[in-house]
């Protein structure tokens, strides 16, 4: 990567304030925006690398690798999305009946209780990536109003990003983490995040299956297998979905090393519960990234905890802030307005929560 002036420059710090400012406000207020989402954040993230000065070979290879690379497998995002997307395509009709029969079998309210825990918790163990693809799918055959299904899709993907920081399994997140805690004083080795984050990550998924189901599963309007929704998608719209899935990690590859200079000029000192709070530009940054910039061996647990929590709570707020925001948003043809309507206050009531279990507990 390349290095960064040790102060801060004014010029970098406006032109980064001024592109953080059209990331949040643009998609709200400008529906060409929101209806292109993707190539609008890919154009702020080459802007903020240029603002920034930190254009290199190694950083293009590593936008156009993360959409299709998960370590060093040659599996990715992109592809999870293609084939899972066209294997549901063909077979949806038995894949939805099986879905509306688990409803009837268990009731609306257990089925949605089922749906968000268990998939918050497996997302440690199965991919962050997959459980997104599948929730959406699932969610979108249900019988519901559509406002219902979003707000149940941004539920249930708070609760993966959660989930998935378990396990160096889950996402990048929680894998940067431990690579970064390896060695002393942490030792951080594979179940360091169940160990020192599991106390708070499995209830905070539990209580937010809890009130889905108590909100929400009284919504699915299911007496049978007769209510089978009818599936609109086509094979080009399924590979239209994984290709724009594509460019947006790359675009928050970009994105987040344009804001490192930000990070580090100005994050770097800030204490932990004031710096649980500003990590809420994880609604709209790589988290992941956030992560390797900020996380350090010389840090206390506390700290360590207080950041991965206020990074993985406030990535579920706005599409951008997490992957299966993205993976969801593509397929339901979530909007970011309608998205953060219900996110935004979903993720700030779930933050002063956990604020008040690390801070004054």
């Amino acid at each position: 990567m390349a290095s960064i002036p040790p102060a801060p420059v004014p010029a970098i710090v406006a032109g980064l304030a001024a592109i953080a400012v059209l990331a949040f406000v643009l998609p709200l207020a400008w529906r060409k925006v929101e209806e292109n989402l993707e190539p609008f954040f890919l154009i702020l993230g080459a802007a903020a690398v240029t603002v920034s000065g930190l254009w290199s070979g190694a950083l293009v290879l590593e936008a156009l690798k993360a959409p299709v690379i998960i370590g060093r497998l040659p599996v990715g995002i992109f592809q999870v999305v293609l084939v899972v997307g066209l294997l549901i395509h063909y077979f949806n009709r038995p894949f939805l009946k099986a879905v509306l029969k688990l409803v009837h079998t268990l009731g609306p309210r257990v089925f949605v209780f089922a749906l968000i825990a268990l998939f918050g918790l497996f997302a440690s163990l199965m991919s962050v990536i997959l459980v997104a693809v599948l929730l959406s799918e699932i969610i979108a055959g249900l019988p519901m109003a559509r406002a219902d299904k979003i707000r149940l899709v941004v539920t249930a993907c708070l609760a993966a990003g959660l989930g998935a920081c378990l396990t160096p399994l889950g996402e990048p997140l929680s894998t940067i983490l431990v690579a970064r805690l390896a060695g002393p004083p942490h030792y951080a080795g594979f179940f360091f995040p169940l160990r020192h984050l599991g106390i708070y990550i499995v209830p905070g998924v539990f209580g937010l299956a809890f009130l889905g189901a108590a909100k929400l599963g009284p919504r699915i309007a299911v007496h049978g297998q007769e209510h089978v929704v009818e599936y609109r998608e086509t094979v080009a719209g399924v590979g239209l979905r994984a290709v724009r899935v594509f460019v947006f990690i790359a675009a928050l590859v970009l994105l987040g090393e344009g804001f490192r200079p930000l990070v580090v000029w100005y994050f770097m000192g800030i204490p932990a519960g004031a710096l649980f709070w500003l990590n809420s530009v994880s609604a709209v940054l790589d988290n992941a990234t956030l992560t390797a910039i900020e996380i350090g061996p010389a840090m206390a647990l506390g700290q360590i905890v207080a950041i991965v929590m206020g990074l993985s709570i406030a990535g579920g707020m706005l599409i951008p802030g997490n992957i299966p925001n993205i993976v969801a948003a593509g397929r339901m043809k979530i909007s970011m307005k309608d998205w953060a309507r219900v996110g935004v206050p979903a993720g700030l009531a779930v933050m002063a929560v956990y604020y008040v279990v690390l801070f004054i507990f």
